[in-house]
Order: C-alpha cells, then structure tokens, then sequence
C-alpha cells in the first residue's frame, strides 16, 4: 500500500470511485479538478500496483480546515485504508496550520458516523435537507 499526492492525471480514476461509492452526490472530475487547482486544497491517496485504493482531501483557509472527500473502493474496505488516509490528511492538516477540521456525514451513514467519532471528531449539529435527496447532514469537528 503506497500512498501520495494527488496528481492531475489521478483525478478521472478518483472520480470512478466517487460514481461507485457515491452514486446519488458523486464529486466528477469538473469539480475534483476545481478542488485541485484551488491553491487550497490536499489530496492524498493510497494506489496498490498503480491502481487507487483510497482518497480523500480537504480544503483549507486561515486555520480553519473542511475535510471534503474520504472514500474506500468497496474491494478494499474493512482493511484500514480509510483510517491510513485521514491519517495523512490530518498530518498534513496540521502542516498547514489547520487547527480545526469539519466535515458533513449523512445521517443515515452509521459506519461513516462512528469511524469519525472514534477517531475523535465530535458532532455539532445537523444542516437540514443538506443532499440533494433532502437527507440531513451531522456537522462534525476536531481540533488539534
């Protein structure tokens, strides 16, 4: 399991795995690209013999971090892949001088919930007919 940046060339590859683990809210490669070329923004990933494993990213501004994408293609779930990349997303958070990290979960996504909770996020409040399905989301937050 090799993990790095992201790279430009990477972000069509990302954007398949959005469609299979996201398929109602998938991030396409407009806005992966976007995000990208922000200026403001980390990805990292975890590829196994050149193929992507896992992901995530945050954008970042003034100390202040929003932990945007994290996902497992679903043949590498259950293996601490997702626990690697926020691992790694949280170092480099903190490189760049975040000192609060936030994030929206669905709140139907219990797994998703309690993955966060137990690495040390603490939910907020909720944003009301936050997805495009009308489903909440849980605001959640971790301070360094």
């Amino acid at each position: 399991m090799n993990g790095r940046y992201w790279t430009f060339e990477d972000l069509n590859d990302i954007a398949q795995i959005e469609k299979e683990c996201f398929p109602d809210d998938a991030w396409n490669v407009r806005m992966l690209a976007e995000s990208f070329l922000s200026g403001r923004f980390v990805g990292v990933l975890l590829e196994e013999e050149g193929v992507i494993t896992a992901y995530g990213g945050f954008s970042f501004v003034e100390g202040e971090g929003e932990l945007e994408l994290i996902a497992t293609a679903e043949m590498y779930r259950r293996c601490g892949r997702a626990k690697k990349v926020l691992d790694d997303l949280e170092r480099e958070a903190k490189k760049k001088g975040v000192k609060r990290l936030f994030l929206e979960v669905r709140v139907s996504n219990t797994p998703a919930l309690m993955f966060y909770l137990k690495y040390g996020y603490q939910g907020l409040y909720a944003r009301s007919r936050y997805y495009a399905n009308g489903e909440d989301a849980i605001v959640m937050k971790k301070e360094f």
